[in-house]
């Protein structure tokens, strides 16, 4: 992105509603929900930059589901693989790993590219990084045949060792480039590191969504005209969209990204650093905890298939306001992970029809809170679009048939409290899991239905306070705003760096030269997107000698700019010594697995380079003080479920509260991009920023 543009629009799709935050030339920040178009995600852009009227000097940055959905739809590129002789079946035989463990005849599924689309060739590298058997290039001819036979549309190549000698993947590209202009994946540009599994579905997944990703953003970039495009990625950084369209991997969870990103930043604004942020849309929800800091992973997965590229640490639920309600053979109540996404919606939408006739829809997350009366049918969406109560009704009438539930609020609470119970299975995941006690952080909720379910799922995790933001419906699309553009490199280097008193390896010295070469690279390619200033911070996967998995361990110092070296305090003396190093990997893998082994050597097994250019966010206004007394938002009353029965709940618009208001539960707060509830024994005060904070009594 051009950052001298004073305009900026984010803009997240999700299943249900796409979100824009426009920030004008006056700083003044406009919000819009734009019910998404799935067969093509540019058409509901396209229609809210017209509502918005947006002008055409200002940038945009696009939060995409373009790629998530080809690999969950399995709808991507006819796409073939390269590898070397043997290996060809490495994709298919993948792990021994059983998600499903006590499934008698556990399902896999079907690898990206067929077993007819992996070609080898015979060449082969050590493990030194020697060549062995050079590669002939005229193995490459019959393979370019068949290519060409089976119209295929994009090529992933992966040879055994190639992050230590990249030229026979290069040589490979550079023929299949003569013959046929179609995408080109290196696994050596892609991911170089060990790991032959992973970096060969890392690369076919690159190759598997690239020309899609591509062909979509060719036609968005064609109707914004002159507005320029830039990509989120799932690190929480942004790249251009040229770059996007050849690494569209890098893009498949960036709109959970994006909501990471802008809750950090609204929360380290109002005091908050401990935060578990918790993201409920349509059709799923995201969860993610960040001690202090965005915590980012590079072991993520996506359908079942492994993603080890930089990513926020995010972990996903099918649980939605559009998730729908079902009872299996066994009588048990079940909340998705099926949606009734976009089109038709939920049953209060009214969206489904045949032949003019509307039909009866099945029971979603959405129904079951209208029905209970925490939405309002004339209050959704500030009132713009109206919800059928009736059709509601119909759908969870039908439903408590089938479960034998004495009524239709009885069914509702029914679906309320499992799809409850599994978000809160989702960030018991990421906290008491790993080690952390929820009671210690707040919970910040987002999405057009965070905020409906943030405070009971704090009740049963004990987290003691929940924190909402002014606009938490598209609080993704702001954090498109706040992020950064960034680049990730690294590099395996395989180094065992000595045990406790061994100084045999001057790690600093060591340390320096490794990242010689990335740092190299990130300065050219940073400065090729306009990005003069960057600040490069470094981190290292470590282990102990003989384990299969590593913790990423940030170098414990200030960023750095790219001039100087990366491992020292002055940029002129290297301080880090293998006891610092490693004393810093027993603390990380004492708090992940509850123990540590001081006299174990420890490995470094990849090197990591993130370069990030400035990014100026857009300034979140302050306001004075007012009185407590909430009176002037209030605008009515009416019985709400909470606790299995009606209670009289006082109502309030939330553009009406002022900073310093406080009010108690139970209560239903109305704005245009979410409905928040307040249940009975929590009490809510609203800070300098218009943040709401919920609290028990």
């Amino acid at each position: 992105m051009n950052y001298s543009f004073t305009m900026r629009l984010g803009v997240d799709t999700g299943g249900t509603f796409t979100d824009f935050v426009w920030v004008g030339n006056n700083g003044r920040i406009q919000i819009h929900k734009q019910l998404s178009t799935p067969p093509d995600p540019s058409a509901a852009i396209l229609q809210g930059i017209d509502v918005l009227q947006v002008p055409e000097d200002t940038a945009v940055v696009h939060g995409s589901t373009v790629a998530t959905n080809a690999l969950l739809e399995r709808r991507g590129a006819r796409t073939a693989l390269i590898t070397t002789k043997g290996f060809a079946d490495v994709l298919e035989i993948g792990r021994q790993n059983r998600p499903d463990i006590y499934a008698l005849v556990p399902q896999k599924p079907p690898p990206l590219v067929p077993r007819q689309w992996r070609f080898e060739v015979d060449e082969r590298i050590t493990a030194q990084g020697d060549v062995l058997r050079p590669l002939n290039p005229d193995d490459l001819l019959p393979i370019l045949a068949k290519l060409a036979e089976e119209q295929i549309e994009s090529v992933a190549v992966c040879l055994l060792f190639s992050f230590l000698y990249a030229d026979h993947e290069r040589q490979i590209q550079h023929t299949i480039s003569q013959y046929l202009h179609i995408p080109i994946s290196l696994s050596a540009d892609i991911l170089p590191e060990y790991r032959e599994y992973e970096r060969t579905s890392t690369t076919v997944i690159n190759a598997y969504v690239a020309p899609l990703m591509s062909r979509y953003l060719g036609r968005l970039a064609a109707g914004l005209g002159a507005r320029p495009l830039t990509i989120m990625q799932s690190n929480g950084g942004v790249i251009s969209a040229a770059m996007a369209g050849q690494q569209a991997a890098r893009t498949a969870l960036s709109g959970p990204a994006g909501g990471v990103v802008g809750a950090h930043y609204v929360a380290a604004q109002a005091g908050f650093s401990d935060l578990i942020t918790f993201d409920m849309g349509g059709t799923s929800t995201d969860v993610a905890l960040c001690h202090g800091r965005v915590p980012t992973t590079t072991s993520g997965h996506i359908a079942e298939m492994p993603l080890r590229l930089p990513l926020i640490d995010i972990h996903t639920v099918g649980a939605g306001g559009g998730s729908l309600a079902h009872v299996d053979a066994g009588g048990a109540l079940h909340v998705g992970p099926q949606s009734a996404g976009a089109d038709p919606g939920p049953a209060c939408y009214s969206r489904e029809m045949v032949n003019g006739r509307r039909l009866a829809g099945r029971a979603t997350v959405t129904d079951a809170n209208l029905v209970l009366g925490r939405l309002d049918a004339k209050h959704f969406l500030g009132g713009t679009m109206r919800l059928d109560v009736a059709a509601a009704r119909a759908a969870l009438a039908e439903l408590a048939s089938a479960m034998a539930a004495a009524s239709v609020e009885a069914a509702a609470w029914g679906v309320i409290q499992v799809a409850n119970a599994n978000m809160e299975r989702a960030i018991r995941h990421i906290s008491v899991e790993r080690g952390y006690d929820p009671r210690l952080f707040t919970l910040l909720p987002f999405g057009g239905a965070g905020p409906l379910h943030a405070a009971e799922l704090a009740a049963n995790l004990h987290i003691p306070r929940v924190f909402i933001p002014p606009s938490p419906g598209v609080l993704s699309a702001l954090g498109m705003l706040v992020a950064a553009p960034t680049k990730d490199y690294s590099k395996t280097v395989m180094e065992e760096i000595g045990r406790s008193g061994d100084w045999r390896l001057e790690i600093g010295d060591w340390l320096s030269a490794q990242f010689v070469g990335l740092e190299e690279r990130a300065q050219s390619e940073m400065a090729a997107e306009g990005h003069e200033t960057v600040t490069l911070h470094y981190a290292l996967d470590m282990r102990y000698k003989g384990q299969s998995h590593e913790l990423t361990i940030p170098i414990d110092r200030n960023p750095l700019s790219v001039n100087r070296n990366p491992i020292t305090d002055d940029g002129s003396r290297v301080t880090h010594h293998a006891s610092r190093i490693t004393s810093l990997f027993h603390v990380a893998h004492q708090t992940r697995y509850g123990y540590h082994q001081p006299e174990a050597a420890v490995e470094v097994v990849t090197i990591r380079l993130t370069a990030v250019a400035p990014v100026t966010p857009p300034p979140l206004p302050q306001y004075p003080m007012a009185e407590p007394d909430a009176t002037a938002a209030l605008i009515g009353e009416k019985d709400v479920w909470f606790n299995q029965q009606p209670i009289g709940t006082r109502l309030y618009d939330r553009a009406r509260l002022r900073p310093g208001h406080q009010f108690p539960g139970p209560a239903i707060l109305f704005q245009y991009d979410t409905t928040i509830v307040v249940p009975p024994e929590w009490g809510t005060a609203v800070d300098m920023y218009g943040n709401l904070l919920l609290t028990r009594n």
